[in-house]
């Protein structure tokens, strides 16, 4: 999650339509974003099973060192592999069996010639040796790179952050969305005084003269850019959490000065473990632990080592971006950092261009957390407060294949989507078993838009394609027109697309009815005359009198 957003005033393009935006943005692409956004020949034949980060960090001189082994398996015949890796690093050799191989450097993109036979099914490896200053963050995690950074006792702070910009900003790997690895081995060697934390759980801490190699060993499937490097004057506190499959290991990592802080304010972990795996099922990753991780910027998504620097406020940085009152009674960090374990982490888009099957369902779950603690009443109060940040600037859904997302509205128009599904339903029970079963359908998944919109239909048993296409693909708010004459209303949708036939709730003198509206008039008509209309503020429609 790119946690800048809520921060920032965003401009309204205006553009004629949405295809003369789309091109208009599409123009200024470059083959470096094909390289990057697309799955190009030399990407697709492999597939990623393993990989051993192990590298250097030298936290004076900014500098990062080392090697990844790649592991992979043929899927179809090819010899040429790309890998990535951003400037100013640079990626200085590969190595198959005993053999340099020859590279082909195209920016981010490195183009290895393999020499040995690639035959199907088999698998094989390679070692990329790589080296530099990596893309320093100056406000992460927002432009993406290493933070360094030092703590108030003068010690090195330094995390990583990627989302967006790719992990091979810090380190070579297959920087596409698309193909997770099946696990991994991070071994990061620091100075003596400091402690590394990384993804899944800690092997080994091995002591090589005055510096020392941490070894993080992940057993799930993970995405790039939730692998992530922590490193400071960390101490660790830790609590087993008694949970849906079990015991769960939750550490937590803090700087020194910090503890007992942390051990107050983290309280907000057990209580978010407890109302997510209700909503959406079994923690997707029991087998690498869950892990709180301080870092030197606001916070991230970073798998089993979710990262947190919110500050020890509750809300946001101490505010409440619904304005209810509601976002004060939980840290904003915890509970959406950690609410993508499972929408992001365990269910991942394949494109960024799909971004909102992250965040519009974590944004979610920070209502669901609401509701979960405080009742129904309050959970809707929440995402309904936050659309006033709602931007409408351009469609959620991005442009595929160039590494674009869609519109920071994916976060509070996304969370108000969902929520205005769960409307349609008319059955809560029933939308916590949809929920359920998405983490249990895409498990460890990468996934297209169209499969969770399609998912979503076939469970809801309604066809929901001009709803999304409606919410996700255009920046239209269905409209819903008025009029009231006597006892007869009469309405229609407006600024809709397509087919476009949401049913909606109303009050009329204080009673509930369900309208049934089209883009053509249509007439209710109440027993008495009609004294006060309203229309269910838990929709996220616009209504007109006219």
């Amino acid at each position: 999650m790119k946690t800048f957003y809520f921060l920032l005033l965003f401009t309204s393009l205006s553009l004629n339509s949405i295809n003369a935006q789309l091109l208009n943005k599409q123009e200024r692409f470059t083959r470096q974003d094909t390289l990057r956004g697309s799955i190009t020949p030399e990407r697709e034949w492999w597939d990623l099973t393993y990989y051993h980060l192990d590298i250097k960090v030298d936290p004076e001189k900014k500098y990062i060192s080392g090697k990844n082994t790649i592991q992979y398996k043929v899927l179809n015949s090819n010899n040429v592999m790309q890998i990535d890796l951003q400037p100013p690093l640079k990626l200085t050799k590969v190595i198959q069996g005993e053999e340099e191989l020859a590279i082909k450097h195209d920016g981010n993109a490195h183009f290895i010639t393999l020499n040995q036979p690639q035959n199907i099914n088999s698998i094989n490896s390679i070692d990329v040796y790589y080296e530099g200053h990596p893309k320093e963050a100056i406000r992460a995690p927002w432009d993406g790179g290493i933070s360094w950074k030092k703590d108030t006792n003068g010690n090195h702070f330094i995390a990583s952050s990627c989302q967006g910009l790719g992990a091979s900003v810090w380190w070579p790997c297959k920087d596409h969305m698309y193909d997770e690895v099946d696990s991994m081995l991070i071994s990061v060697n620091i100075p003596d005084k400091l402690t590394n934390v990384s993804n899944g759980r800690l092997r080994l801490v091995e002591q090589i003269g005055d510096s020392k190699t941490f070894h993080w060993i992940v057993k799930n499937p993970i995405n790039n850019y939730g692998v992530n490097i922590n490193i400071g004057d960390y101490v660790n506190f830790t609590e087993v959490y008694d949970g849906m499959a079990g015991n769960l290991d939750m550490n937590y990592y803090v700087l020194r000065d910090n503890l007992e802080k942390a051990k107050e304010h983290f309280k907000d972990v057990p209580k978010m473990m407890k109302a997510f795996e209700h909503w959406f099922g079994q923690y997707p990753f029991y087998r690498d632990s869950y892990k709180l991780v301080e870092v030197p910027y606001l916070g991230m998504e970073h798998q089993s080592s979710v990262t947190y620097g919110n500050q020890y406020k509750k809300g946001y940085l101490g505010n409440d971006l619904s304005g209810t009152g509601w976002g004060l009674k939980f840290d904003f960090i915890i509970i959406h950092e950690s609410g993508h374990e499972w929408f992001a982490n365990n269910i991942t888009n394949k494109d960024v261009a799909d971004m909102w099957i992250h965040e519009s369902f974590t944004s979610y779950s920070e209502n669901l957390f609401i509701e979960y603690y405080y009742g129904k009443k309050a959970g809707s109060e929440y995402v309904i407060g936050t659309r006033k940040n709602i931007t409408n600037d351009r469609p959620i859904i991005g442009i595929y294949n160039v590494n674009k997302e869609g519109s920071i509205d994916m976060y509070f128009k996304g969370a108000n989507i969902l929520h205005t599904l769960r409307q349609l339903i008319e059955d809560d029970e029933k939308w916590r078993q949809i929920l359920r079963k998405m983490n249990i359908t895409f498990y460890h998944q990468t996934v297209s838009s169209e499969q969770i919109e399609n998912f979503l239909s076939e469970q809801t048993g309604i066809d929901l394609t001009a709803f999304f296409n409606q919410y996700l693909r255009t920046i239209k708010v269905p409209t819903l027109e008025y009029h009231i004459d006597g006892k007869s209303l009469e309405y229609r949708w407006r600024n809709i697309v397509d087919k476009f036939d949401m049913p909606i709730q109303i009050k009329v003198n204080e009673t509930d009815h369900w309208l049934f509206p089209k883009s053509d008039w249509n007439t209710f008509t109440s027993e008495n005359k009609i004294e006060t209309f309203e229309v269910d503020p838990n929709f996220y429609v616009e209504s007109k009198k006219i």
